[in-house]
Formats: C-alpha cells, sequence, structure tokens
C-alpha cells in the first residue's frame, strides 16, 4: 500500500499568493503532477491540514480544483489556517466522508493499513487540541481494530519538534492523546504537517513524522532563539510505503528541475581497471 502526504499547501486566492511571496498554488499543481506520474500508483493522498492561506471560501475552492486533479481518492483535514465550514462546503462527503460532533473525524477502511483522521484545530488559535470528546472517539475506533496496523494523520504534531515558530503554539492535550495512544501497539505512525519541516520522533511508543510544505518552509534554526522566517524552496510531498514485510518506510519527495537520473556504471575515460561504481 503508498500513502502519499501533501501538507501545508496555504493555497491563497484566485491569482495570489501566500504571504504575497510564495507561489503555493503553482507549487500544489507541481506536486499533484508529479504524484499522478508516480510509479507505482498511489492507493491514495492525505492531505494534512493548512490546505487554505486565510481559511476563505475562494482559498478553499482553489484549492479543491487543484486537487481535484489527482488520479486518486484524497482525504483531508483541517489545519489551523482552515475553517472547518469553509471545508465541509469545499469538500465534505468525498475528501470528507463525514464529521463527528463537528469534528472531522474519520476512518478509512479497506486498505492494508487502517487509517484515522484527527481534528486537531482550535478556531482562532495558532495551536493544536485533544479535548476529551476526541481522545474517547479516538480510543473508541483504535480498540475496534486492535491488530489492524493504524495511521493516524492529524494537522498538529503533539510533540515539539525544535522549530521555534510552532513550538510556541502549544498543543492543549497532548498527554491525553498519548495516554490513548500508547495502549495500542498496532499505531505505525501518526503523521502531521504544521511545522513545513521534514521531522521524525519516537513518541509513546510510535513514530511521530511531519511532511514539508508547498514551497514555503521555515528556516531551520535550532537555536530557538531568532523570529521565525520562511524560505522559498521546492515543494514537497511524502510516501509513505506499507511493504510485504509489513513495514511503514517514509519518502520525503521534493518536485524540482532536476537533469537525467544517470546510471552508476563504468566510462571510458576511466582508467583500466577503475570505473564510476560507488562502493
Amino acid at each position: 500500500m503508498l500513502i502519499a502526504q501533501i501538507s501545508d499547501t496555504h493555497i491563497a486566492g484566485w491569482g495570489k499568493k501566500a504571504y504575497g511571496i510564495a507561489p503555493t498554488a503553482e507549487n500544489l499543481a507541481r506536486c499533484v503532477d508529479h504524484i499522478n506520474q508516480f510509479d507505482p500508483q498511489p492507493d491514495l493522498v492525505l492531505v494534512t491540514g493548512d490546505i487554505t492561506y486565510t481559511g476563505l471560501a475562494e482559498e478553499a475552492e482553489r484549492a479543491a480544483s487543484l486537487l481535484s486533479k489527482l488520479r486518486y481518492p484524497f482525504y483531508i483535514i483541517p489545519g489551523n489556517h482552515d475553517d472547518r465550514s469553509v471545508l465541509w462546503t469545499a469538500f465534505g462527503g468525498h475528501a470528507c466522508p463525514s464529521t463527528v460532533q463537528g469534528f472531522m473525524n474519520y476512518v478509512i477502511e479497506g486498505y492494508d493499513v487502517r487509517l484515522i483522521a484527527m481534528d486537531s484545530i482550535v478556531p482562532g488559535a495558532p495551536g493544536g487540541e485533544i479535548c476529551e470528546t476526541r481522545a474517547v472517539w479516538l480510543d473508541e475506533r483504535l480498540s475496534e481494530a486492535k491488530e489492524h496496523p493504524t495511521v493516524i494523520f492529524i494537522h498538529h504534531p503533539p510533540v515539539k519538534c525544535g522549530v521555534l515558530e510552532t513550538d510556541v503554539d502549544g498543543f492543549v492535550g497532548a498527554d491525553r492523546l498519548g495516554r490513548v495512544i500508547e495502549k495500542y501497539s498496532n499505531i505505525e505512525r501518526v503523521i502531521c504537517g504544521h511545522i513545513h519541516r521534514e521531522a521524525h520522533v519516537r513518541w509513546r511508543g510510535t513514530v511521530v513524522s511531519t511532511a514539508p510544505s508547498m514551497g514555503m518552509q521555515l528556516v531551520l534554526d535550532l537555536t530557538l532563539e531568532r523570529p521565525s522566517e520562511f524560505v522559498s524552496e521546492a515543494p514537497g510531498y511524502q510516501l509513505h510505503n506499507w511493504t510485504r514485510e509489513k513495514n511503514l518506510i517514509t519518502y520525503t519527495v521534493y518536485v524540482r528541475e532536476t537533469d537525467s537520473p544517470y546510471l552508476f556504471d563504468c566510462t571510458p575515460s576511466a582508467p583500466v581497471g577503475q570505473n564510476n561504481l560507488i562502493s
């Protein structure tokens, strides 16, 4: 099973750029094209929040127009830049099959890996939260299939990842979520967005990982002292490959212009007995 993950698209209104700088819509279009051409084909695509730039309907409509070009089923969760009702209008019923007590929580069944969508947003706040209602719902869903390999996808990582801009946002209820997570040994990964960087960290008996964004990556400054900035880099996405050996392997793919790939092979110019093979 192959899962593609797109995150933090931050799509601005028609003809606009995020922060007036980042061409996130164009970058998303490039990622969609890249995913569509990837071999082998992904089974589905997860979009892990901050789909819109400021939560406006036209931004969600533009994002929906771009994501609709994917050849595979895709599913969304909200991020702190999103408005639930706006996302539901643009994506509800297909990319978000259902809601639970107003939260965009749902389960995707029928694959080798079971996928659980978790809504972690607090309207008007940059940080995440898992309240008692959401924690109980997750516990109930996990208890239904204790042996089935499971991936949880949620916008906010429930653990600090060493990026000041997002670490200070906080996560209310991280311990509450952690107490649920550590009860189940079948949780292969908790995949997130939010920090605009790739990161991986052990947490509560599983691994939390984050995906890069659509080209506006946060400057990697591990001093945690300077104000956060973003840089325009190649947009990226992740591929989570569930293998026949029942391992979940994650690859980060950056969509950039490159020259042709080269074979590790002998060249006529190499001295006799030598070649270009890397040992």
